[in-house]
This record gives structure tokens, C-alpha cells and sequence, in this order.
């Protein structure tokens, strides 16, 4: 039985303090008043030679001597659009910064519960000896899902619409687009579907559970068959509401916007998150002798399918891309055209991070053995999907305004000090060898 020690737990709840303490922070100081915007656009036009501060004033000079009344009234009018533009943005990094941290670490433990469901539906027999650790991922599930669908609807609610424009009833009354939308996308079918998609999955995931350790004092396999049903229906259940999560949560960030692979990619970078926390946690605990019936092919295998997913995300962000960089149609490739302008480091950069080092980091087989190549590689790739998410979200809500700072980075401290305490909590419930699983021993052996 694993023993969750006081150095993890404490160094959780301070990862935990810190990131509170830090969010607290974003939130307070993101509230900037129009004077200090136009301050802040007027240091960043200085440095740029422009001065647009100094040829509003300019501008209202000229409308108050009505030189140029109306021409100059309507550029007084945009800058100060453009001021409340600006404002709105700031405001909007700390929940930005709130919500990619909250969805990523969500998506780490769903991609794990289609990971684990998959295992029991193909009866795979390497894998049992990993279940356990599996578990406990996805216990993270249902607390983060709630939390990341608590922040989306709070921020159109409590909050001034900071991630979802489509939730703002003045930009619906004029915006044609979102109109013809609203059936999909309002408030309340946006909360119930939410609720329907974590529904399914915890009951999945409780069931599931159960199951297993019923199993270990079981005399029969009855509670296995009943796992592999179960798998079997929630796989159908997750490939559609993992897609409609997709668009709910993430890609109706940028109403206009539609990918018919976007469910896919979002389910790409899930899966390899969720395949490579497995495999850090599989080390750390063998490491620390809980886990001594996980061998070096065992590593192996979850090497093989870190590298494989990389490389299935990449193919499906190039055909993303690349189709609609190429049909270049004005309201599909200004998705990335923002990108590529406003995130042009970040959004490269996430390429080398999920393709390139994992291509030359677990090539080589003898590599996927070696426990400290597959540390590393996946502490890039965590870092990768992360950029990914943050991609993602922060171009349709902070625009340009965007930084790696105190709100980003606290909140990463935030939910990764709550994974760490819950998952490793969980792990703590049950034996870490599902003992009477039909291929506990087939997977105990497993060599080559």
C-alpha cells in the first residue's frame, strides 16, 4: 500500500499557497483604469516612435477649434475604443491565465480515463500492472472538470465576459454570426451539456474503480467483464463528448472560428499529457520501491506511446494548418494569422517542443528504457501541451497582451499542487496491484 509521505503532501499545499497567493495577485492588479491604459500605450508608443496619446490630444484640439469636427471626433472615438479594448484585454489575463492552467491539468486526467478505458476494452495484457496509477489520475477528473466548467461560466456571470464573447448579450444583438449560433451557444445549454459530459465521465470512473478493486478479493472475473462492458460503452460515450467538450470549452473562445479536426487535436494533446504523467509517476513510484513490478518494458511500451502520439498530434496540427493557411479564407486563417503574429514564438516554439524533442528523445528504443530520457522528454512535452493550451485560449481573449508571468505561472502552481495532493491521495485508497485482474500475471512477466 502506498503511503503518501509529509514531504509531498506539504510540498503540495505549499505549490498549492503560493499559486493562491499569486492568482489573488493577478486578479487585484489586473484592473487598470482607462488613464493608466492609456499610460501603459503611451510608454509602448514612445518605445515604438509613434505617440498615439499625443495625437489623440492633438485630435481633440482639432475637434474643440473645429477644424476638422467630424473627422477628428471619430478618431478621438476609436482611440478611446481602443483604450477600452486594451483595458478589457488586461483584465482578462488573470482568468485566462485561471482557466488554460485549470483545463490543462483536467485534460491530463480525461485523457488518462480514455487511456485506462481502452486497455480494459482491448483486454490488453501488458498494461494491469500500470491500472492502479491510472486510478489514481483520474481522480483528479471530476474536482478539475467542475473547476475549469465554474470558471467559464463564472467569467460570463460574475464576471465581464472575459472568456467567452459569445456569453456577452451586446456583442450578440451585433454579431450576425453568433446569432445564428446561439441555440448551441448560450449560458445555460453551455452549463447543462457541461454537466452532462462530467457526469458520464465520473460515473465511468467510479464504476470503474469499483470494479477493480472488487476484483482483487474476487473468486470469479465477473467484476473484469463487467470493467470491459463499461469500457466499451464510455469509448463511445468519450468520442462524442470529448469533441463537443472541444468546441464548448476551448473553441468557442473564437466564435467565428470552426476546425472539423479540432475535437481530434484537443484529443491528441490529451492523450499524450495523460500517457506521459503515467509514465512519471510510474518511475517516481518505483523509484521509491511501491512499484518494483514495473520492469523497463513497461517504460518501454509507454515511451512507444509517447512518441507515437506525438507524432499523431503533430500530423493532425499540420493538416489543420496547413488546409486552411492554403484555402486562405479570410474567416478560417485569421485564426492563425493572429497567431502567428501576435504568438509567433510560442506558437513555433510548441512544434520543436512536441515533435522535434520527442523525436530526438525516444527514437532510439534503447532510449524509451533509459527512466531519466523519459523524465526529461516529458517534461518537455507537459511544458509543450501546456503552450499548446495556452495557444489555444489566450489570442481570443487577451490578444497581444499576453505574458508568461506571475497569473500564468501561479496558476500552473495552483492546479499542479491540487493534482499532486488529490492523485497521490487517491493512490494511497487501494493495494498498488490490481492482484486477481485475469492478466495480472501476463503483465508482471511482461518482457522483450
Amino acid at each position: 500500500m502506498y503511503t503518501f509521505s509529509n514531504k509531498l503532501k506539504t510540498f503540495s499545499f505549499i505549490l498549492m499557497i503560493l499559486g493562491a497567493l499569486g492568482v489573488g495577485y493577478g486578479f487585484m492588479t489586473s484592473h487598470k483604469s482607462f488613464e493608466e491604459v492609456e499610460t501603459i500605450l503611451a510608454a509602448e508608443s514612445a518605445g515604438h516612435g509613434e505617440g498615439h496619446v499625443e495625437e489623440a490630444s492633438t485630435m481633440e484640439t482639432s475637434h474643440a477649434d473645429d477644424t476638422h469636427g467630424d473627422s477628428a471626433e471619430a478618431q478621438v472615438n476609436e482611440h478611446k475604443e481602443h483604450v477600452e479594448h486594451v483595458q478589457h484585454q488586461i483584465a482578462n489575463r488573470p482568468w485566462s491565465a485561471f482557466y488554460v492552467a485549470a483545463f490543462f491539468f483536467m485534460m491530463i486526467a480525461l485523457g488518462v480515463l480514455a487511456f485506462y478505458a481502452v486497455q480494459y476494452a482491448s483486454q490488453a495484457g501488458w498494461s494491469p500492472v500500470l491500472f492502479r496509477v491510472m486510478e489514481g489520475i483520474t481522480a483528479y477528473l471530476l474536482p478539475g472538470a467542475l473547476i475549469v466548467l465554474a470558471i467559464a461560466v463564472a467569467s460570463g456571470t460574475i464576471g465581464h465576459y472575459n472568456l467567452f464573447v459569445w456569453m456577452d448579450p451586446d456583442v450578440v444583438a451585433n454579431d450576425e454570426i453568433i446569432q445564428n449560433k446561439s441555440g448551441f451557444l448560450n449560458i445555460t445549454w453551455f452549463t447543462i451539456r457541461g454537466l452532462i459530459f462530467i457526469t458520464g465521465w465520473s460515473l465511468y470512473r467510479y464504476f470503474a474503480r469499483k470494479f477493480s478493486i472488487a476484483q482483487d478479493t474476487a473468486e470469479d472475473n465477473k467484476n473484469f467483464k463487467k470493467s470491459f462492458r463499461i469500457a466499451a460503452a464510455f469509448l463511445v460515450f468519450y468520442i462524442y463528448t470529448e469533441s463537443m467538450m472541444s468546441w464548448d470549452w476551448v473553441m468557442s473562445v473564437d466564435p467565428h472560428w470552426f476546425s472539423t479536426l479540432f475535437g481530434w487535436y484537443v484529443f491528441a494533446s490529451m492523450i499524450v499529457s495523460g500517457i506521459t504523467v503515467i509514465a512519471l509517476i510510474a518511475i517516481y513510484l518505483r523509484t521509491k520501491g511501491y512499484l518494483e513490478f514495473v520492469n523497463d518494458s513497461h517504460l518501454h511500451d509507454l515511451a512507444k506511446y509517447m512518441f507515437g502520439f506525438s507524432i499523431f498530434w503533430t500530423y493532425l496540427w499540420f493538416s489543420q494548418f496547413m488546409l486552411i493557411w492554403y484555402a486562405n479564407i479570410p474567416e478560417e486563417v485569421t485564426y492563425f494569422v493572429t497567431r502567428i503574429e501576435d504568438y509567433n514564438l510560442p506558437f513555433f516554439g510548441m512544434l520543436v517542443l512536441n515533435f522535434v524533442f520527442p523525436i530526438l528523445l525516444l527514437m532510439n528504443s534503447d532510449f524509451k528504457r533509459v527512466p531519466w530520457f523519459i523524465v526529461l522528454t516529458g517534461i518537455v512535452l507537459l511544458f509543450g501541451h501546456y503552450i499548446d493550451v495556452f495557444i489555444m485560449i489566450m489570442p481570443a481573449t487577451v490578444g497581444d497582451r499576453w505574458f508568461i508571468g506571475i497569473p500564468e505561472i501561479s496558476s500552473v502552481l495552483l492546479f499542479a499542487g491540487l493534482f499532486m495532493f488529490i492523485v497521490f491521495t487517491a493512490l494511497t485508497k487501494a493495494p498498488l496491484l490490481a492482484k486477481r485482474n485475469p492478466f495480472i500475471k501476463e503483465s508482471e512477466q511482461f518482457h522483450y
